[in-house]
């Protein structure tokens, strides 16, 4: 991309995550009222994510004995810091902010980063509880990170190159969703893990009074649960590039399509959330390493082979 196009981009970034998060409130908030049976009308919902942040504002922080504050806001930050700089490279049209020649490795370290993270939030209060939560959600990032690895990097092996503008131009005659399921699917159970949305909020569990956040309130509390959609967004929005062909499309401009199939795909997660059961941390976990990860694994044989056969990068 273009300097000055990037000049222009770099400030609506923030802009567009903010809205998309917004859009994530209001779709769960909607779909939260249907499953418990109320009727509260569009304008309920839509006012209803605004109503939270005010009253997270004027709530008061809660702190505990022997507290690391500067742990527990280094953990708050970095996982909003690394959600930002994880949507960085993805293309908001034909190439993103910052397209780097390794943009799929960057990603994958800012989902690590932000993993660390939420480890640090859950160490920081010196709360024995906190601390369960945060070890979970290494346990969770660790049985899926590899599972979401492999899934990437089948998409960068089917387009020869770890560009993302590369990636999105591999895509051009057909979408790597349509060769690469088995990758899709691992991509966005993996995504939806990693950022503890879901079933797979056991970190965040009543069952330990709150997990890793149980000693968050106020604006501690939200600038956590906004980094923790900020991650949820990103890991959408990169799966417009790396497997539904990005900006490619009829009529619409790229960059259209490309918040189009980020909507789509965050209603597909949001919507799971409210589908699939809650099942036992074990149980995802084992999930995971049993039928993901191998299953990852044959997907990536299976594309390295067409990509042999066919001397080069893309179907």
């Amino acid at each position: 991309m273009a300097a000055p196009a990037m000049v222009l981009v770099l400030p609506v970034l923030p802009v567009l995550l903010v809205a998309a998060v917004w859009c994530v409130a209001v779709l769960d908030g909607v779909l939260a009222d249907r499953a418990a049976g109320h009727r509260g009308g569009a304008g309920r919902s839509l006012v209803r994510p605004g109503q939270e942040v005010a009253r997270l504002l004027a709530g008061q922080r809660r702190t505990t004995q022997a507290a690391d504050g500067l742990l527990r806001w280094a953990g708050i930050a970095g996982l909003i810091v690394a959600s930002v700089l994880a949507a960085g490279v993805v293309p908001l049209g034909w190439k993103a902010p910052a397209d780097l020649s390794v943009g799929v490795v960057w990603f994958n370290a800012m989902e690590v980063v932000a993993w660390a993270a939420v480890w640090l939030v859950g160490w920081g209060p010196d709360s024995a509880l906190s601390l369960v939560g945060g070890y979970r959600f290494v346990a969770q990032g660790l049985a899926y990170e590899l599972p979401h690895m492999f899934a990437i990097i089948t998409a960068a092996l089917g387009a020869g190159s770890l560009r993302m503008s590369d990636i999105v131009d591999a895509q051009a005659g057909l979408w790597f969703a349509v060769w690469m399921p088995a990758a899709f699917a691992a991509y966005l159970l993996s995504a939806a893990a990693m950022a503890f949305w879901g079933p797979f909020d056991a970190p965040l569990g009543r069952d330990v009074a709150g997990g890793a956040a149980a000693e968050l309130s106020g604006v501690d509390r939200l600038l956590f649960e906004g980094g923790r959609r900020l991650l949820l967004v990103a890991a959408a929005a990169m799966a417009v590039p790396l497997f539904l062909g990005g900006g490619h499309g009829p009529w619409l401009p790229a960059g259209a399509w490309v918040l189009v199939k980020t909507l789509a795909v965050l209603a597909l997660l949001v919507w799971l959330r409210h589908r699939l059961p809650v099942v036992r941390m074990d149980r995802w976990t084992e999930i995971s390493w049993i039928v993901l990860l191998p299953l990852t694994m044959v997907q990536a044989l299976a594309v390295a082979l067409v990509v042999l056969a066919r001397g080069g990068g893309g179907p």
